[in-house]
């Protein structure tokens, strides 16, 4: 049996209909938490939550499109209305929109930061009170290798820019919220076979093969792998790391 990390606690994961955010909501699960399992796509969350449930763990599910701060709100009071508190916060939805962010597309810029980066801001602003009043907790917040270095294979300027800034989001509100028992840092995974990734590979067979095999390891990373960094940082495993970025990419920042 896994050892209960999260015994008692109430964890939300955003984006978690699939992909990372699924499987860390499924971890979480594993690992004694309560998860409020939300996604834009409403028919998704619900999967992951039956899923927990189906494994005798608890979970509610909800919609969420974080680029609406009415919305963030709404699904925060949810998880503190269902379970009574909020221990933790898995910030991970996301959205590439590749083809068009090559393009330069005004449109595809805002829609990209408000999502990327607004949503985050509106999930930290919502969630630390609901912390505050918890006594503490923690909050991941899912960059991106993207957040240090842009990708010459698939150019995405706002997508670049939006989880350089999650980054910055993230070390601000963790020098911001230290003494107070709340400790923020940022997932920044490498390439991960997603569905958002499987997405931006199918416009050409060579994109695909580039980023098939652009890990020193040459593979891909599962959502698995992913799960396991950020739940190891929303855990008091980790009790003594703030405001940092963690890079899971197989070495790719190394080259």
């Amino acid at each position: 049996m896994l050892e209960q990390w999260f015994d008692n606690k109430v964890v939300l994961v955003t984006g978690a209909g699939c992909g990372i955010g699924r499987a860390a909501a499924l971890l979480y699960a594993s690992r004694g938490a309560k998860v409020v399992v939300t996604d834009i796509n409403l028919a998704m969350a619900q999967e992951t939550a039956d899923m927990i449930t189906h494994d005798k763990g608890s979970a509610i599910a909800c919609d969420g499109d974080v680029s609406d701060e009415a919305v963030v709100a709404t699904f925060v009071k949810l998880a503190v209305d269902s379970y009574g508190r909020l221990d933790c916060a898995f910030n991970n939805a996301g959205i590439c929109l590749s083809e068009k962010d090559a393009l330069w597309d005004a449109e595809t810029a805002r829609k990209t930061i408000d999502v990327n980066l607004m949503g985050v801001m509106h999930c930290i602003r919502h969630e630390i009170p609901a912390l505050l009043a918890s006594g503490g907790g923690t909050i991941v917040n899912t960059a991106s290798l993207a957040g240090f270095i842009a990708n010459r294979s698939s150019y995405q300027p706002s997508y670049t820019a939006s989880k350089h800034a999650v980054i910055g989001v993230t070390r601000s509100a963790a020098l911001q919220y230290a003494r107070q028992n709340i400790r923020v840092n940022a997932l920044c995974p490498g390439t991960t076979r997603t569905a958002m990734i499987e997405k931006v590979m199918d416009t050409s067979p060579e994109l695909r093969e580039v980023m098939e095999n652009i890990s020193p390891m040459g593979r891909m990373a599962s959502p698995e792998e992913m799960a396991e960094a950020a739940i190891w940082l929303s855990s008091d495993k980790s009790s003594f790391v703030n405001g940092h970025a963690l890079v899971v990419d197989g070495g790719s920042l190394s080259e």
